[in-house]
């Protein structure tokens, strides 16, 4: 069966849409679909066959294909006339997951612009270092983002443009100097007919995603339009090789003229791309309805999985455990759920077969994908009997892509043994933003290295087992350590700090930290969540606290030996 995979893999990309050529792209080689479309904007403008069908669900707020493609016109026109948005601006956009976010991605893309999905769950000062970073001309926020960023504006005004588009607030609420309401700037109602024009080249920046990499402060990948389709082909193209595998092996697959229309549950923030690329854009393509959530809550997912026929579950996988073990799981009709998981970290093999059994009543399937902001979106893909037989694995690399596992002088290591992963394809990011020495060394000769430690087993299947870099990832949500390390030290009570991942049986891993005090100063766990509670969002604050009377331990370079000092406080 595996070799069926790989087969129908070939057979696909070998003619047809999803036939694999090779691009030259910023001077290096690269597969890409010789039938891609050309940019996001065609993308959207695909979408506007679906008309009256329904989008975007949001409590009691629906919106159809129609209605949301008048919307986003309207806000693109005032985007380019009243605000001077043209090809290569930047846009920011922080708020939930708000049928907003969806209107102002596709108005801004469709620009040539590039919108900037800020982390809402992002403090006033990271939020101000994310906006001098990117230089918006506008921000598009809610209330809670305005309320975080509005002491900052002077600063961040004196330095380029900012004007602010406010969601969700009161009509009659007074805004501060260059603000709008969202509802005095967009009107479906005197939308005009089509998109303002523009030109928009593929390798032009569609998004600027913020992702934790080797420096303390997050890095501003630059998401190109190129790279954005190549993973729409790829997420496209892996089920498909699935259901043409399956019939090679003699397996009953469902005729797709009969499918029902896809109905998909966002958990996930769309400021990343496991929410925006791999779900927001598939959907899209397809015609299908996306309905958000205000937070997360298992038992309000599961109410919602009934009332709305979703038939895909994309998540973090806490998330796909919290609904498996909720108590109204077993008696909720859960019939249209063809397929659960989803990526942001990586399915134990305990929850790949959870997720089998628990779908039983449908006939569906556990499905992940491993994938990096990097990359635009996936690397590898697994789902169905696939993902089943090697529970342990993240899949086949997507077809425009390749990769290599290497050794720290980037020599190539025998299969089956452990390295670094890197892969180049034409979905590899730009660069990031403002960081040359960075994207140098992230980027070799179009190698995007991972900082994942893996290996690829004999039939092409990648299995991530270690982290190169010092990033904790909290339920989805990276983390970096210098960042929280940075913070702690802000206190002057803290002679030492160090910190890392601590496992956790619902979010993957909590934020742990150990500090040894300088002498004669005093500093407690709340007093330690106080002074760290203005300085970072919430979920990097540490969770667990040790505080040590001797020193941390450290090599021969000085540097703390973060994997002995775990081990020994974890087993303590």
């Amino acid at each position: 069966m595996t070799d069926n995979f790989a087969a129908a893999i070939q057979q696909l990309t070998a003619e047809g849409p999803f036939a694999i050529t090779t691009t030259e792209v910023r001077g290096i080689p690269l597969r890409a679909y010789a039938a891609a479309p050309p940019n996001m904007r065609f993308v959207w403008e695909m979408s506007a066959a679906h008309g009256d069908a329904e989008y975007i669900v949001y409590n009691d707020e629906r919106y159809s294909y129609a209605d949301t493609h008048a919307r986003v016109r309207s806000l693109a026109h005032a985007l380019a006339d009243t605000y001077g948005i043209k090809r290569g601006d930047r846009v920011a956009v922080s708020m939930r997951n708000y049928p907003e976010w969806i209107m102002s991605y596709w108005a801004i893309t469709s620009l040539g612009a590039a919108i900037v999905g800020m982390n809402a769950w992002w403090t006033g000062p990271e939020m101000e270092y994310g906006l001098r970073d990117a230089s918006p001309k506008v921000l598009i926020c809610d209330r809670e983002r305005l309320h975080n960023v509005e002491p900052h504006l002077s600063t961040l005004r004196s330095e380029h443009q900012l004007d602010l588009i406010v969601v969700r607030v009161d009509q009659a609420a007074e805004l501060p100097d260059g603000a709008a309401h969202w509802n005095d700037i967009v009107d479906p109602a005197t939308a005009p007919a089509a998109l303002p024009e523009a030109h928009i080249d593929p390798d032009d920046d569609a998004c600027i995603f913020y992702t934790s990499g080797t420096t303390g402060f997050p890095k501003g990948a630059q998401l190109t339009h190129r790279g954005t389709v190549a993973n729409l082909m790829n997420m496209a193209v892996m089920p498909t090789a699935a259901a043409l595998a399956k019939q090679m092996s003699g397996m009953e697959v469902p005729d797709p003229a009969s499918a029902p229309t896809p109905s998909v549950l966002l958990p996930v923030p769309l400021f990343h791309v496991t929410g925006c690329n791999c779900v927001l854009h598939p959907i899209t393509l397809a015609g299908g309805k996306l309905v958000s959530m205000y937070k997360w809550d298992p038992d309000e997912a599961i109410d919602i999985i009934e009332r709305e026929k979703i038939t895909v579950f994309t998540g973090v996988p806490t998330m796909s455990r919290e609904l498996l073990l909720s108590p109204k799981w077993a008696d909720a009709d859960t019939s249209s759920l063809g397929a659960m998981g989803g990526g942001g970290a990586a399915l134990q093999p305990d929850l790949v077969d959870k997720i089998d059994k628990g779908l039983s009543k449908s006939g569906g399937s556990p499905q992940t994908g491993y994938g990096l902001t990097e990359t635009c979106g996936i690397v590898t893909s697994l789902s169905d009997v696939f993902f089943i037989n090697k529970p342990d694995s993240a899949g086949p690399i997507v077809p425009s892509m390749e990769a290599r596992i290497v050794d720290d002088n980037g020599n190539d290591m025998p299969q089956g043994e452990l390295g670094e992963l890197i892969v180049r394809g034409s979905n590899v990011i730009k660069g990031y933003l403002n960081q040359p020495e960075a994207t140098a060394d992230a980027i070799r000769d179009g190698w995007f290295h991972t900082g994942d430690i893996a290996f690829i087993d004999e039939d092409g299947y990648v299995h991530i087992r270690d982290r190169k870099k010092d990033i904790v990832i909290r339920g989805g949500e990276n983390i970096h350590c210098g960042e929280v390390e940075a913070a702690i030290y802000e206190h002057p009570a803290v002679a030492e700090a160090a910190v890392f991942g601590v496992p956790d049986d619902r979010l993957g891993e909590e934020v742990g930290v150990a500090i040894v005090l300088a002498p004669g100063a005093h500093l407690d766990e709340a007093e330690l969540r106080a002074h760290l509670d203005d300085r970072l969002a919430r979920f990097k604050i540490p969770a667990y606290v040790w505080f040590r009377d001797e020193p941390l331990p450290r090599n021969a370079n000085g540097k703390f030996v973060k994997r002995d000092l775990k081990a020994q406080l974890l087993r303590d």
